[in-house]
């Protein structure tokens, strides 16, 4: 019985998340902002779809199945990482670098930095090192 009540909530609150994130992704107004709808809301909902089936199979018939869980792990791992793509391929298709917002001072955007250039990274590890700068 407890089992039953607990699924019912998470199916009910994952629909609720799906349709926030349909709505979102339609109704936003850009690209950028319509990213988050699917990404964060969506997201949301088919993990506690994921969760409930979890939970619904050991409580109603003995079997406790991993694939579930697995499946609610790579979302949660690959959601973000896509969300990430898709903003920097906007970046590039639809902004110039001085339509950005300044980064902290000595950085700038990887994704528009010059492939031969040094890196942030790379000059950290050279200073942490004592190299010589790369030419």
């Amino acid at each position: 019985m407890i089992a039953e009540i607990i699924v019912s909530v998470l199916l009910v609150a994952g629909g609720f998340f799906g349709l926030v994130g349909s709505y979102g992704l339609v109704k936003l107004p850009d690209p950028m902002t319509r990213l988050h709808a699917p990404t964060k809301s969506a997201t949301l909902g088919v993990g506690a779809v994921l969760v409930a089936s979890l939970i619904w199979f050991p409580a109603r018939y003995g079997v406790l199945t991993w694939h579930e869980l697995l499946i609610t792990l790579f979302l949660l791992l690959t959601a973000p990482v896509t969300g990430y793509f898709i903003a920097k391929a906007h970046m590039h298709m639809g902004w110039s670098r001085d339509e950005l917002p300044c980064p902290a001072p000595g950085r700038d955007w990887a994704t528009f930095a010059d492939p031969d250039e040094e890196s942030f990274v790379d000059r950290k590890r050279r200073d942490q090192q004592g190299s010589q700068p790369r030419i």
